[in-house]
């Protein structure tokens, strides 16, 4: 019998839709934001606070915080560990997501 990699989603699982800095993006029951995204194609939404630079999911068991995302206006929220919900907003978060704030 041939080994299958993890499970799916139930055949009948219904998919809904999250945002991404304004453009639809579609999810599955039980998907992480993160796990949506890389779905859609999208590998990076934040950038660093030091020179700019992109930044998505890294060791996808929310250890690094790479994966950092503004999440219905609230910034510095794990993708990967961030079960996605019908309607979620995601936008890209810019360096530490608000002055003042050390994460």
């Amino acid at each position: 019998m041939p080994r299958r990699r993890a499970p799916g989603p139930p055949a009948d699982a219904v998919a809904f839709e999250i945002s991404f800095d304004g453009r639809p993006v579609r999810a599955l029951p039980g998907q992480t934001i993160a796990a949506a995204l890389w779905g859609a194609g999208v590998l990076a939404w934040r950038t660093t606070r030091g020179g700019g630079r992109p930044r998505g999911a890294f060791c996808g068991i929310g250890q690094c915080y790479d994966c950092l995302a503004t999440v219905n206006g609230e910034p510095n929220r794990r993708a990967c560990l961030l079960p996605a919900r019908p309607g979620d907003a995601v936008t890209t978060q810019e360096g530490h997501g608000r002055a003042g704030l050390a994460v």
